[in-house]
């Protein structure tokens, strides 16, 4: 289990230098506080700490990070002032900061290229790069969302070359520029993985190792901070792309690695998405208990956000799912989908990615995922078809040039609702125009490795069903082919 140990409180002793800093701070806390109507106990719980940490803050004696100041701040309603006070504390406490920790700037992955080697040409990037950050749910590093413009591709590979080459000496800024490519180019990587365009893998995690070169040389958290987001978003990349793979061991050691660095960075977009990503490991390996426990933990890396809230509501629903607890399924499907109706703008602060339309996908495609493998669990036909009109529902949410995996993982996961509803004619109806695109048996390499778990599930299911149809066997061979 993992806390957001970036953003947690600290009762370490601040310096004498900022000393002050943090009294100040637990001086306007306790303003703010009394002014609401707080009790010491009433805010603690409203932020998932007890009374006794409220009263250290309000002494100067525990340090808060920034994202614990946001929350007071709306809470309280003190308009940024918490905020402010926390940023000037957190400047005294710079001062003479170690560099990272040995192990924080230690690659998920052993091995690697060595600096000079050549690596795979980039991915089409006139095609797949943005004109403007944010793009494919990255931040800028360094301004956030506010709206950086992306170099020009040329640029792009310049930049990227150079920043990997470079052999700092001390712990040389990142500036604006290599910020913005090194993002850009992520967004191309990942988009290039979408479209099945066999996106860098060596070429990322050789950027990764470079991040991280700088980052161990990097005292003030300042100039830290943007690294480590760096550092953070490309362990993930990292991460899916080997899952898309089926390298799954390896995908959850750079999700882990991904997971500490957003701490770091003060990160919750990336944290809930490596915690994520975590859970849909643990559910592919078929350990529930785990899912649920990584599911569990995505609330608590962004407490009081909405779009946490839906993104952990519908872990857990298709980690029960899994298990086949059909009560908790469906409540914790009903919880995820009223998380939905109070995302505001207090999310789109941590998420400026952030969408209804990009949530509601997510929360209906992961109920109609949790709702059929609760179906096919306890063989209830009414789940099923209760999961095939979610999965519809995600399905028209796309639109028709988008997330073509996505759009093919969908259509797959009716055809099994329709299967777990005892109708394997409708099943075969779907699955045969997708059976014959993909070709022949080399191709199943390129189809990501959740479309396979799908496949060879419906597979299985197929295979058992009674119906002894000229067209449900021909379509159960041509799986087995497929997914072998």
């Amino acid at each position: 289990m993992h806390r957001n140990r970036a953003d947690a409180p600290t009762d370490a002793p601040p310096g004498p230098a900022s000393a002050d800093a943090w009294r100040t701070f637990g001086i306007r806390l306790r303003h703010w506080r009394r002014r609401a109507g707080y009790t010491q106990a009433q805010l603690g719980a409203a932020v998932g700490y007890d009374h006794t940490a409220i009263s250290r803050f309000e002494h100067g004696t525990r340090r808060a990070g920034p994202r614990l100041a946001a929350r007071f701040d709306e809470l309280l309603a003190a308009d940024g002032d918490l905020l402010t006070a926390c940023r000037r504390a957190e400047e005294q406490d710079e001062d003479g900061r170690p560099p990272a920790p040995t192990g924080l700037a230690r690659p998920p992955l052993p091995g690697g290229p060595a600096p000079d080697e050549g690596l795979a040409p980039l991915p089409p990037l006139a095609a797949l790069l943005p004109a403007r950050l944010p793009d494919y749910g990255l931040l800028c590093p360094l301004h956030g969302a506010a709206g950086c413009a992306v170099p020009s591709p040329a640029d792009i590979a310049a930049l990227h070359a150079a920043f990997c080459a470079a052999r700092p000496a001390g712990p040389p800024p990142l500036d604006a520029d290599t910020a913005h490519a090194l993002t850009g180019l992520l967004a191309v990587h990942l988009r290039a993985g979408e479209e099945s365009l066999r996106p860098g893998l060596p070429t990322v995690e050789h950027t990764l190792r470079a991040i991280l070169r700088r980052l161990a040389l990097t005292a003030d958290a300042r100039a830290r901070r943007p690294l480590a987001r760096l550092a953070a978003e490309y362990a993930h990349a990292a991460g899916g792309l080997r899952m898309q793979t089926g390298r799954n061991a390896t995908a959850m050691a750079c999700f882990d690695r991904a997971l500490t660095w957003s701490e770091l960075a003060d990160d919750p977009g990336t944290q809930v998405a490596a915690l994520s990503d975590m859970s849909t490991l643990a559910r592919l390996e078929g350990d529930a208990a785990s899912a649920l426990g990584y599911a569990r933990e995505i609330g608590r890396a962004a407490p009081g956000r909405h779009w946490a809230g839906a993104m952990a509501q519908v872990s857990q629903a298709r980690a029960h799912g899994l298990a086949g607890d059909v009560r908790e399924t469906v409540r914790h499907i009903g919880r995820a989908r009223l998380h939905l109706d109070h995302i505001g703008a207090g999310d789109e602060f941590d998420a400026p990615w952030l969408s209804i339309a990009s949530m509601r996908l997510r929360v209906e495609a992961g109920a109609a995922a949790a709702l059929r493998d609760a179906a096919a669990t306890v063989g209830d036909p009414r789940l099923a078809l209760r999961a095939a009109e979610a999965a519809y529902t995600a399905l028209r949410l796309l639109a028709p040039n988008q997330l073509p995996s996505s759009r093919l993982l969908f259509t797959i996961r009716i055809a099994d609702c329709h299967l777990c509803a005892h109708d394997p004619q409708a099943a075969v109806e779907l699955l045969d125009p997708l059976l014959a695109d993909a070709g022949t048996d080399a191709d199943e390499a390129a189809l990501p490795a959740l479309v396979r778990h799908e496949l060879r599930g419906l597979r299985g299911r197929l295979a058992a069903h009674p119906t002894r149809h000229p067209g449900v066997t021909a379509t159960t061979r041509r799986l087995a082919e497929l997914t072998r």
